[in-house]
């Protein structure tokens, strides 16, 4: 079977080097004018920054204000965008969803992308994935693009400054890595790119998750007091580059499965993506009849940053019995993740692992 291996062409990481864009772009030979689609927020945060970069290159560059949601349409307005302006290279910058809806229309204008997450809550920005939803939030499908982006500028002081829950939520996308890289090595499962999981893949899946455990609960504190430090800086890593190259390379199974699961009820929309793939973690676990050992670890790890670990904590505490049959159909759809598990999969089984996981999340909250 024929290995394959994926990245960007250049990661970046450190406090203000959002400061650098243009020379980091120059060296790749990424030239402009450049649109840049961001929300609110990170405008507010960054433009100015932006400015004095560009202004220095005499590089013009456009802003696109993201609509908030990952859609096809919201693909087609940006492509429409990036013709109306004459932009050679698309940035994104913000968190998942606005990565993912420039990376897309990058794609379709076969243009070079550059991302720059403004929080660590998922492993998106480095791989060549994007999920599309649909209007009201519920998973669509996830596409598959031609090219890893040009550039990863992840500025650790930005990040620093971000709500400390979507770091949370990044971590708890991270934990899924190693687990789900696992699975797919056991059952022989393709990777997001079509090949089998190299060592290096299989190792920073490994090294993501001991990052996680060392240094989880001290960035959390480092994040809270908004001080870039090496735990945090480890963390920032560990949620986008080791995570973002394992899972890609590696590959998903039921921990991400079951998230686009849960994307079915309504009450879980308020929750990040992290969040719910977190809990989805412990369902595979469950599946997988993992030792005690290991379930109490993520059970302990979850606990110490404040993952949920309960339906409750994801905006499901009433999943009458039609909407857990509708998660479990939709979490086990042919073609879906779940079926990279190293045995088969059916939706009677993710009903039962998933109040088996919410049993045992209750449990070791009223142990602890």
């Amino acid at each position: 079977m024929t290995a394959v291996f994926c990245s960007p062409l250049r990661y970046t990481q450190g406090p203000n080097v959002t400061r650098r864009i243009w020379s980091e772009m120059e060296i790749l030979g990424l030239g402009g004018p450049a649109l840049i689609v961001t929300s609110p927020q990170p405008r507010r945060l960054l433009e100015a920054t932006w400015q004095t970069a560009f202004n220095e290159a005499h590089m013009g560059f456009q802003v696109h204000l993201f609509a908030g949601e990952c859609t096809d349409a919201e693909v087609n307005a940006i492509a429409s965008a990036v013709r109306a302006a004459g932009s050679a290279t698309i940035i994104g910058a913000g968190g998942g969803k606005t990565l993912d809806a420039a990376r897309a229309a990058a794609a379709d204008l076969q243009l070079p992308f550059v991302a720059c997450p403004t929080i660590a809550s998922t492993d998106a920005p480095c791989s060549a994935v994007a999920i599309i939803y649909d209007a009201s939030g519920v998973f669509v499908r996830a596409r598959i693009l031609p090219r890893n982006p040009a550039l990863v500028l992840v500025d650790t002081q930005i990040i620093a400054q971000a709500p400390v829950r979507t770091l949370i939520a990044g971590m708890g996308d991270a934990l899924s890595t190693m687990f789900e890289a696992k699975a797919c090595v056991r059952s022989g499962a393709l990777n997001v790119r079509g090949g089998s999981c190299t060592l290096a893949a299989m190792a920073m899946a490994e090294l993501c998750y001991r990052t996680l455990l060392a240094d989880g609960a001290q960035a959390l504190a480092d994040a809270r007091a908004n001080r870039v430090t090496p735990a945090l800086e480890r963390i920032i890593e560990a949620n986008t580059l080791l995570s973002g190259l394992g899972f890609e390379s590696a590959g998903l199974a039921a921990a991400h499965g079951v998230h686009n699961g849960l994307t079915a009820v309504p009450g879980s929309h308020a929750f990040m993506h992290g969040e719910k793939v977190a809990f989805g973690v412990l369902t595979q676990l469950m599946l997988e009849e993992a030792d005690e050992a290991t379930v109490d670890e993520v059970l302990q790890f979850c606990q110490s940053v404040g993952l949920p670990t309960t339906l409750r904590e994801i905006g499901c505490a009433e999943l009458s019995g039609t909407m857990l049959a509708a998660v479990a159909a939709r979490a086990t759809t042919p073609g879906e993740l779940i079926h990279n598990e190293p045995f088969t999969v059916t939706a009677a089984m993710v009903e039962a692992a998933i109040l088996a996981a919410d049993a045992r999340g209750r449990g070791f909250a009223r142990k602890n």
